[in-house]
């Protein structure tokens, strides 16, 4: 439809609006349904026409209309409420001449309320046979058309409400989204971990390495930081005794937009104490495995063309044997010497810093040669200590972690680790960390004197971990960027 048309039908429906004004009718609300289109289908829907007219059910409904077909003295209406559709048997003789002539006068995209009872038409579809028809909101704004839709991709983000007015699939994937961070929260809470709440403005951006978005508070006249992740907080509480605790809430990264990132995204973190990373990726496997099953029916989805089974006992493997496995040039002597590191990581296209150490250099050749292959459920475990600042190290190596990633369909989707609890560890790696910050890192944590004093206290052999719930749900319902996860996705503003 042109812009043109578009501003047509527009003014059409403010005159009809106007008319309305005039009768005194515009926007009434004490309209009140008694049932769901969702609802009737599965309550109705196995009783035939018989049935029906034997015992007539009276429904009133409320919602918008999709579609309309006048027939002379009938019209077939379909109306969209938040559980599906249902369609209208419209009758002049049932609505009387007038009231009949102003339904037909409706257009698609408005919101109706109708009372009457439930039938199948000759074609055998449950319809509302209606005996009294109220327009609730008169919609000044054209649908996009049927056979159309949406298809500007940006238009889709930005106007999300027509979206998933129009858009099934849209409305289907909201839908999942819920529910997962439903099921989450029944099976971390059915093993006795808190919901906790913990600050958004930080005074120190720490938790991830990541770049933090800045604000300034006023009254006390100094910058806070939007928080890049709990982590640091949600441990305080494992000091503090609540042993198993979890968090579902936004973090926020001043990085680049694309298929894989948002600015603003969900995560979860939980941590629980006298447990270790393996504990963990146990969990993992069987809260994502039930999940898939609760929201999809099953534990294999597709995704992008690819199937993916949480049935099958996820793969498991350290970041050196992926390495390793990937790139024959290397052997096991080459991945602690850090100028052969280095040299393949720049024939990989690598810009290496002087400060790079043979782990981030290994962590960078496996960004590079690695990650987007891992397709099936796969964890990836002993990462270098280097690029793991908050991490116990492995009792039999030092130079690596007790720390895991899992990677499903080439990306990341969680991070868990044994936690690091010895103090003077802990405050020896803010301080190399700060360093890296002084000298132009800006995604190098600070220090944080407080959470080292918390450690002072003790902090129990603990594990814990953060999944990505946007990427996880992207998975669940073959969304192929986050954007299409994500209600209100961060855009560029309109020119």
């Amino acid at each position: 439809m042109s812009e043109q048309d578009t501003h047509r039908l527009i003014e059409e429906r403010r005159a009809k609006l106007a008319r309305l004004r005039e009768r005194g009718q515009a926007f009434p609300n004490d309209f009140r349904r008694d049932a769901l289109a969702g609802e009737l289908h599965a309550r109705y829907g196995g009783l035939d026409g018989e049935a029906l007219e034997a015992d007539p059910v009276r429904v009133r409904v409320a919602g918008r209309l999709m579609s309309k077909r006048v027939m002379g003295k009938v019209t077939f209406a379909h109306l969209q409420d938040m559980s599906g559709r249902i369609q209208l048997f419209v009758q002049r003789t049932a609505l009387g001449e007038e009231a009949y002539r102003d339904f037909k006068g409706w257009d698609v995209g408005d919101i109706v309320g109708a009372e009457g009872t439930l039938f199948r038409t000759r074609t055998g579809e449950l319809s509302v046979r209606v005996e009294t028809l109220r327009l609730l909101v008169k919609s000044l704004r054209p649908l996009p058309e049927k056979f159309h839709g949406l298809t500007d991709t940006e238009q889709r983000y930005r106007q999300r409400y027509v979206d998933l007015l129009v858009n099934e699939v849209s409305r289907e994937r909201f839908r999942i989204r819920s529910e997962t961070v439903r099921f989450i929260r029944r099976f971390l809470d059915a093993r006795g971990f808190l919901e906790v709440e913990t600050p958004m403005l930080q005074v120190l951006p720490s938790g991830a390495a990541a770049r933090p978005f800045v604000t300034h508070h006023n009254a006390l006249d100094m910058d806070l930081y939007l928080r890049i992740a709990p982590e640091l907080y949600l441990k305080r509480l494992v000091v503090g005794g609540f042993e198993r605790v979890y968090e579902i809430n936004r973090n926020f990264r001043n990085e680049g937009l694309s298929t894989q990132h948002n600015p603003e995204f969900t995560m979860l973190e939980f941590y629980q104490a006298y447990a270790d990373y393996r504990d963990l990726m146990d969990l993992t496997e069987t809260m994502l495995r039930e999940l898939a099953e609760a929201v999809t029916g099953g534990t294999a989805v597709t995704y992008q063309g690819r199937e993916i089974d949480f049935g099958r006992p996820f793969a498991r493997m350290s970041v050196a044997e992926a390495v390793l496995a990937h790139n024959p040039g290397l052997d096991a002597d080459a991945l602690r010497d850090r100028a052969r590191l280095a040299a393949h990581a720049e024939a990989l296209g690598a810009e290496v810093k002087p400060s790079w150490g043979a782990g981030k250099l290994l962590v960078e050749i496996f960004e590079r040669t690695v990650e987007d292959r891992l397709q099936d459920p796969t964890f990836i475990t002993a990462y270098p200590t280097e690029v793991s600042p908050l991490a116990r190290r492995s009792d039999t190596d030092p130079e690596v972690t007790d720390r895991f990633e899992l990677f499903i369909a080439g990306r990341e989707i969680a991070n868990g680790f044994s936690e690091l609890n010895d103090p003077e560890d802990q405050a020896e790696r803010f301080r190399r960390q700060a360093a890296e910050r002084a000298a132009g890192d800006d995604e190098a944590m600070p220090y944080d004197a407080d959470y080292v004093r918390a450690l002072e206290y003790g902090l129990p052999p603990t594990a814990g971990e953060g999944i990505g719930i946007d990427r996880l749900v992207m998975l669940l319902t073959d969304a192929p960027s986050i954007r299409d996860v994500i209600l209100f996705p961060h855009m560029r503003p309109e020119r």
